[in-house]
């Protein structure tokens, strides 16, 4: 299951890239640039947001192999 941090980078990733293209298609390259800036980010936090869920799970499994 997805954690915080994943939803809201694919939602920020998302938005950057609707920017992203209205700003392109506008001619309007500060708005493909603030676009560009929250897709990137929008990505980091959702790499960092499965990192951090995939550190859990690895815990987790540990813990459910010192139980047996």
């Amino acid at each position: 299951m997805k954690n915080r941090d994943e939803v809201e980078g694919r939602a920020e990733n998302l938005k950057g890239r609707i920017k992203e293209a209205a700003g392109t298609l506008t001619g309007n390259p500060d708005l493909e640039s603030e676009g560009a800036n929250e897709r990137a980010g929008g990505a980091l936090q959702e790499g960092l947001g499965r990192a951090r869920r995939k550190v859990g799970e690895a815990i987790e499994e540990v813990g459910e192999d010192l139980k047996r």
